[in-house]
């Protein structure tokens, strides 16, 4: 009885420590709204990577990030952007091109494909803060984001989109591209 008992006490705690370590490591979220489009639709289950930031990682140009949207947003649900603009640089739209202003005055344009209707609206930001993201929807002309004039800081990152889980036909790795760092 002994044995038994130890044997039962171990497989709970394993089990215990898988479900801890998942729950705390990735993420279930559902893409609510068109801001993505077309690349992440209303309704689409995503894993998201919780700790793709943490322990010392940053987020890249391209990466597709959950965040916990800013208070002046209003909104109960977190957001799910693009990661456009990193510390210290600038982010201007202009002609429909996103173009990154460096620290260093060095200036260049994004070739953003996955976008297909970029915006025809022009656009400067402010300097953006050291650990802080300047992020945009895909859906250029409709998305709440940065250009709202908001950054976001590593503690209101939830973490990167990882995997596309459902529906089931559109099961794949999240669309994060490798843009330019300059």
């Amino acid at each position: 009885m002994g044995s038994f008992l130890r044997e039962v006490l171990i497989t709970l705690l394993i089990a215990a420590l898988l479900f801890l370590g998942i729950q705390y490591s990735i993420q279930n979220s559902e893409v609510i709204g068109y801001s993505m489009e077309p690349n992440l639709h209303n309704g689409e289950r995503v894993l998201i990577n919780k700790l793709a930031y943490r322990f010392g990682g940053t987020p890249h140009r391209g990466d597709i990030m959950v965040l916990i949207p800013p208070k002046s947003q209003g909104a109960d649900d977190d957001f799910i952007k693009r990661v456009i603009g990193l510390p210290g640089e600038k982010v201007e739209l202009r002609g429909g091109t996103v173009y990154i202003h460096e620290a260093d005055g060095n200036m260049f344009a994004l070739d953003e494909t996955y976008v297909p209707d970029h915006s025809m609206q022009d656009y400067m930001s402010e300097r953006i803060p050291d650990g802080q993201y300047f992020v945009m929807g895909d859906n250029r002309n409709h998305s709440s984001d940065s250009r709202g004039g908001w950054t976001v800081g590593l503690d209101d990152i939830v973490g990167k989109a990882w995997l596309i889980t459902w529906p089931l036909s559109d099961i794949g790795l999240g669309p994060n591209y490798s843009l330019p760092s300059g």
